[in-house]
């Protein structure tokens, strides 16, 4: 197995000459008061970038890109994929106004139909599950029609993907798209010469389960080994574990060949308190180390597929304050929403460890264990902070039952009270359902425990 490998990845080194190591960054906007379009790509220019990965297609950004050397990913919005997959005329105005607009003075180079678009299973979205390859097909006819041939079609999709994942060699996908979906999808990659575009994040695994994997391991510092019974495949970091995953995952549908690239991949700088790890030097050691492996020369490729060049996209520029969920979903930035760095990194991969200033110690990396509340943050807007106590009780009559007159958490009336505890009785019921101690900035964990008197506020236990 191991020497079948190697001999695909020789066929495959030669096809990836021309495949720039350069390292990516998603430039994300969900933030308030960032840096405008010309400063962001001032600061990545200062910054080495050498591809930028919209999710979009912003007429501004990509003037403001034309004449430089910055590889350009945009992307179809998962709203349009049903129309553009039901029409040609409409596939060929997209990239009529999308692309042709700026190409070739900007260097567009990938499409990016949609966004993580098999993670949604409404019954809208399994809707655009069967539009996403024939909106593919159409974007790549569109462009061919053009004379186009150095612009690739594809889309980026999460490893939830994938049914099975650990071992690498067990690699399977879902049984619900693997044949319908994955299929058609792999074929038309092959078809066009393509990659898979992933997103790919080693902290959540890890974080998952971090008593049994090593923080090491997910941090690629390569000082640990782990055998890969199915194959005997040596692994010394996560990342490759699960880009191998997808590679096995392939080749069980009979595709060899297909490359790999790194739609988005990180590490938090800050979360909740239920979020172990997440921290500034874990960023910073999982991104300085990502760089390191993915500009080596001669490349490192992954044990299944040595020697490969990966093209990979960190994410993301900024810290993103817009964005609800998990308080890990804010933090991901290399850079502050005002533009300044969080911490030194050198996106050449050249720099050494020892040229870098200390980090702040990661003080979070053993999961928390009791008891936490979630309650009103500091500065919060009345008029929003009723719509969300209104939002948390009406999930169901169970919710804000001791909020009603007569009942023990009634008093004091002060909408801040009510609010605190409505928000930590909706988040203990609902946790488990996916349910964060956020509602938009209004709410934060605590580890102290906000009851008074006959009032006890529920609690979430870890």
């Amino acid at each position: 197995m191991a020497l079948l490998a190697l001999v695909l990845s020789s066929l495959l080194v030669v096809s990836l000459a021309e495949i720039s190591s350069k390292i990516g960054v998603n430039y994300g906007r969900q933030g308030d008061n960032l840096p405008s379009p010309y400063q962001s790509i001032e600061i990545m220019k200062s910054m080495n970038v050498g591809r930028i990965k919209l999710y979009d297609s912003d007429p501004e950004t990509l003037k403001l890109l034309s004449g430089s050397n910055i590889h350009v990913a945009i992307m179809v919005p998962n709203d349009d994929i049903i129309l553009i997959a039901s029409s040609q005329t409409a596939a060929e105005q997209w990239v009529q106004n999308n692309v042709l607009a700026h190409y070739p003075d900007t260097m567009i180079r990938f499409i990016l139909v949609g966004n993580e678009v098999l993670s949604y299973n409404t019954d809208p979205d399994l809707t655009i599950w069967h539009n996403l390859v024939p909106a593919m097909r159409r974007i790549k006819r569109a462009l061919s029609a053009q004379g186009i041939k150095n612009i690739k079609v594809s889309t980026p999709l999460a490893m939830d993907v994938l049914q099975s994942a650990f071992p690498p060699s067990s690699g399977t996908f879902r049984s619900d798209i693997s044949d319908t979906l994955i299929a058609p999808l792999l074929k038309f990659l092959n078809g066009s010469k393509s990659f898979f575009f992933l997103d790919v994040y080693p902290y959540f695994p890890w974080s998952a389960n971090p008593m049994n994997i090593s923080l090491d391991f997910a941090l690629l510092r390569g000082n640990e080994n782990k055998t890969d019974p199915g194959n005997g495949l040596v692994y010394t970091n996560l990342l490759d574990e699960m880009l191998d995953s997808v590679i096995f995952a392939m080749e069980k549908l009979g595709y060899t060949n297909i490359r790999l690239a790194i739609a988005e991949t990180g590490w938090p700088t800050a979360g909740d308190i239920d979020q172990v790890g997440a921290n500034i030097y874990n960023a910073a050691t999982y991104n300085r180390n990502l760089i390191r492996k993915m500009t080596a020369k001669p490349a490192l490729g992954t044990p299944a597929r040595p020697g490969i060049v990966i093209p990979a996209f960190i994410f993301s520029l900024y810290e993103e304050n817009r964005k609800t969920g998990p308080g890990t979903e804010r933090h991901w930035g290399l850079l502050h929403a005002n533009g300044t760095p969080i911490y030194d990194i050198d996106l050449t991969g050249k720099r050494p460890d020892s040229d870098y200033k200390p980090l702040p110690p990661g003080e979070n990396n053993v999961p928390y264990k009791g008891k936490l509340w979630c309650q009103v943050a500091s500065g919060f807007n009345l008029m929003n902070l009723s719509s969300a106590l209104a939002y948390a009780c009406n999930q169901d009559n169970q919710t804000c039952e001791a909020l009603t007159p007569g009942k023990e958490c009634y008093e004091p009336i002060s909408i801040f009270w009510h609010a605190s505890y409505a928000f930590s009785s909706y988040w203990a019921r609902f946790r488990s359902r996916g349910a964060s101690c956020y509602f938009n900035g209004l709410a934060k964990q605590t580890t102290e425990n906000p009851s008074r008197g006959r009032c006890k506020f529920p609690s979430v236990t870890l």
